[in-house]
């Protein structure tokens, strides 16, 4: 592992792979593919899935520039990708301006369903798994690796196939002024790790400085506003790298679904969050306010979701993950619903769904062919359970998996950042 991947994982330098005996591997091959059963989780993909995803990966150039007539030609506009040092695949990319009134946001999204549809064995599948599953060194993908590391990557340098959402944003209130969602050709600049992005917005001289201080200042902006309204923010400390993905991701998804909602009036997979109940809200609060050298400011009680925000950002950093599990305990779990009937009250937003993710949920996938046909599968209701429960299927594997790391005495965190060598014993 290199310096840079030691950085944006975490680890100390110096530190290598994670070494285990070939015994313990085949254990922890066991317990995954118990898991896997359990869970209804398919590790391989059909033979037939495969090859249609190498058959839609050829001839990518030629099919891309057949396309650009029929799409907005953005590849000189300026776009970067920010992504962790091990991703596999770049699913998202940003463009900013500044004008004398308004911030230009441009997020661009790859445009999986050009190439995944409901005629396609890829789509079917992708139903089936509905979502990636994360274990520390080992990912179950949605699609199939070959197409989503390929033209559904926004690699740099090489044209590629995008739904690119515009937002022309006011200076003041970082209200929409408009939005406009088109499918786009695009040619990325580079491509950039989280820490990567860091050092670009100190260094004044490096490439697309500019761009990622702007971006940082507007997210900045945007995470400000979010909090002053309510919005709940379990990580207040994230660098500002972090910050400008998530802000300009939930900004994006944000207008997605206010345009297919007010716009459109149409349903879609809509992401809907409960709330606790007041005395639910009253427990966890209570036993925030117990640990040691943490103190609710009196004046964020009648809103529990502020009370979290203050509360974590003077907490001592050995109380953050206390805090943060005292608030998960109570919350009901987030479903996709095609109704957006309740809004979402982790984030205080009236509408939400998810768009920026296509390559590995369900749930962007079906609103991507959604924004595109303005047609709404039939199923939508079966979708939406299914995308729910397996998530909450991919989570529990998580879990449980984590938990089996520790039995067998390896750090799972450990594990997760610097991978796992098998070494003969």
């Amino acid at each position: 592992m290199t310096s840079d991947a030691q950085a944006e994982a975490g680890t100390p330098e110096g530190q290598g792979p994670v070494e285990i005996s070939p015994e313990l591997a085949d254990r922890l091959e066991e317990k995954r593919e118990d898991l896997f059963e359990k869970f209804e989780i398919r590790d391989e993909f059909p033979q037939k899935v495969l090859t249609e995803a190498e058959k839609r990966t050829e001839d990518i150039q030629s099919e891309i520039r057949d396309e650009v007539e029929e799409r907005e030609d953005l590849r000189d506009k300026t776009t970067w990708t920010t992504d962790p040092i091990d991703a596999q695949d770049f699913d998202d990319a940003l463009s900013i301006e500044e004008r004398d009134d308004e911030y230009v946001l441009w997020v661009h999204i790859a445009d999986v369903t050009h190439y995944v549809n409901p005629e396609t064995n890829m789509w079917e599948e992708a139903v089936e798994r509905a979502n990636t599953v994360y274990l520390p060194d080992y990912t179950i993908h949605m699609l199939p690796p070959v197409l989503a590391e390929t033209v559904c990557s926004l690699v740099p340098n090489e044209d590629r196939l995008a739904h690119t959402v515009e937002m022309h944003l006011d200076k003041e209130d970082l209200g929409y002024e408009s939005i406009d969602i088109y499918k786009s050709v695009i040619n990325s600049d580079e491509r950039l790790t989280y820490t990567q992005a860091e050092d670009r917005i100190e260094d004044e001289d490096a490439d697309l400085h500019e761009e990622n201080e702007l971006a940082f200042e507007l997210a900045d902006k945007m995470h400000q506003q979010r909090k002053e309204e309510g919005s709940l923010v379990l990580n207040p400390r994230r660098d500002r790298a972090h910050t400008i993905i998530e802000e300009c991701m939930l900004k994006a998804n944000k207008a997605v679904t206010h345009t297919l909602m007010w716009d459109r009036g149409v349903e879609a997979m809509y992401r809907v969050h409960p709330q606790p109940s007041p005395d639910e809200w009253s427990e966890a609060l209570q036993e925030i306010q117990d640990l040691d050298g943490v103190s609710i400011p009196g004046s964020k009680w009648d809103d529990p979701r502020q009370a979290v925000n203050a509360t974590l950002e003077d907490a001592p950093d050995r109380q953050l993950d206390k805090i943060q599990w005292a608030v998960m305990k109570v919350m009901p779990r987030a479903r996709y619903m095609n109704d957006p009937f309740g809004g979402h009250h982790a984030l205080n937003f009236e509408i939400y769904g998810h768009f920026t993710s296509p390559i590995r949920r369900l749930s962007d996938l079906i609103n991507h062919w959604i924004v595109y046909t303005n047609d709404v599968p039939e199923d939508l209701v079966a979708l939406c359970d299914r995308a729910s429960d397996k998530q909450a299927d991919a989570e529990a594997c998580e879990r449980e998996y984590k938990q089996f790391l520790e039995e067998v005495g390896l750090d799972a965190a450990a594990v997760n950042n610097r991978g796992i060598e098998v070494v003969e014993e």
